[in-house]
């Protein structure tokens, strides 16, 4: 077997006066962010969900113990499933882990689609394409953030009207 070539770029070369504007700067520092954090949204979602069925799958495994015990363990691995389900609900990894990962590749698509000179950069001076990649960018930003307010505004309103 080969070892892998050392020589493989992970990113397309970027001429210096593109990496030194603003534009691609907030590109790439957005599309790392929402990388880092869907990575971290999925390590926890996997965490948590992991944790929950091993617990439930536990419970049977409790009626062998002496019946003291089994009644103790059954009922500790219980509210610990409530509690990591409600933890899970509140920080919404699953959700997030989504809405991240999505942000991040549409940033990446742009990225691509830039440095190509393709799509809605096809034919532009430089100028005129980090403009429009500066534009592009927040636009894909703020769509994202307008989503996860709604989306918690929504999920507030329904749990406040669900007490009454």
């Amino acid at each position: 077997m080969n070892a892998p070539d050392k020589n493989i770029l992970t990113e397309p070369p970027v001429p210096d006066s593109i990496k030194l504007h603003p534009a691609w700067f907030r590109l790439i520092s957005q599309r790392d962010w929402y990388d880092t954090k869907s990575q971290h949204c999925q390590n926890w979602y996997k965490r948590l969900k992991l944790t929950q069925v091993t617990l439930a799958v536990l419970i049977p495994a409790t009626s062998l113990l002496p019946s003291e015990c089994a009644k103790w363990a059954a009922s500790i691995a219980g509210v610990l499933i409530a509690v990591l389900e409600a933890t899970q609900q509140m920080n919404q990894y699953s959700t997030l882990w989504v809405t991240y990962r999505a942000t991040a590749e549409r940033l990446k698509h742009e990225q691509y689609l830039f440095l190509s000179n393709a799509g809605p950069y096809k034919g532009l001076a430089q100028v005129d394409r980090l403009t429009a990649l500066a534009e592009r960018v927040e636009e894909h930003v703020s769509t994202e953030h307008a989503n996860w307010f709604n989306e918690t505004r929504r999920t507030v309103s329904t749990k406040v009207e669900s007490k009454d």
